[in-house]
């Protein structure tokens, strides 16, 4: 009998994180997934995984401490067995939108210390652990896939701190996916738009208008299942000759038109 695949979901409590774990749980994966800390929300996520058949495994991990990025694999293999899907979905916003010229070094250190470094470490680990196997030898093939954010492209320079660690991130996705490939292990980016979330509820009104002027080419609020149905595709080797590849789920945002 072949061995379910395993998938890893960085930041799996809520809203996005949560969608991908229960989307791939549908799709036959045993899923693990991990928070800064223990809440009922995230034992929920493992319970709606396991109503779908599937394992679940909740670990208890600061992404942005990168001496940990080795137990954490160590703790899922133990639990569930060897990842071959890695998402990254954990990140931070800004502590607060304002003038690029009021930056603070403490948010600015908080996104790239979370969003680029912790992320490129965890895709370095994984990495890691396919080269020293010589190679994928999964079904489906492994992959890592990267939620950056449109703002990986657009500038919103009142949240300056964040676009920064996006567009780095978006690079850091591109230079594992050159280096993994021949490994057998194809990696994606994903960049969601305008997602109806927990965190972007605070910016719902300014952008509800802005939207219905045509902001988006679909006008309306993107859904975290809409993201969570691109991260299937990817994980069960639906594009398995694209790599390297920003998915957009925007509906159209990043268009260009005049």
């Amino acid at each position: 009998m072949m061995e379910r695949p395993v998938a890893l979901v960085t930041g799996a409590r809520r809203g996005i994180g949560k969608a991908i774990a229960l989307e791939l749980a549908d799709a036959g994966f045993d899923v693990a997934v991990t928070d800064v800390q223990p809440s009922a929300e995230l034992d929920g996520v493992c319970n709606s995984i396991r109503d779908r058949g599937s394992r679940a495994h909740a670990v208890i991990s600061d992404l942005g401490d990168i001496e940990t990025h080795e137990a954490l694999f160590q703790n899922i293999e133990q639990h569930l067995g060897r990842v071959s899907c890695l998402v990254n979905n954990a990140g931070v916003s800004v502590l607060s939108r304002g003038d690029l010229l009021n930056v603070s070094a403490e948010s600015y250190d908080r996104c790239l210390g979370v969003n680029t470094r912790g992320t490129f470490f965890l895709m370095q680990a994984f990495g890691k652990r396919f080269a020293g196997a010589g190679g994928a030898m999964t079904d489906p093939q492994p992959s890592i896939i990267t939620i950056t954010s449109s703002n990986a492209v657009a500038a919103s320079p009142q949240r300056a701190e964040y676009c920064v660690s996006k567009a780095a991130l978006s690079m850091a996705t591109t230079l594992f996916s050159l280096r993994l490939a021949p490994l057998g292990v194809n990696v994606y980016e994903v960049q969601p738009g305008f997602i109806e979330t927990e965190m972007t509820a605070p910016s719902k009104a300014r952008y509800d208008a802005l939207i219905d002027q045509g902001l988006t080419a679909i006008k309306r609020w993107g859904k975290p299942s809409e993201v969570a149905k691109t991260i299937r595709t990817l994980a069960t080797g639906g594009l398995p000759y694209s790599v390297g590849q920003a998915i957009r789920v925007d509906g159209g945002l990043l268009i260009n038109k005049y």
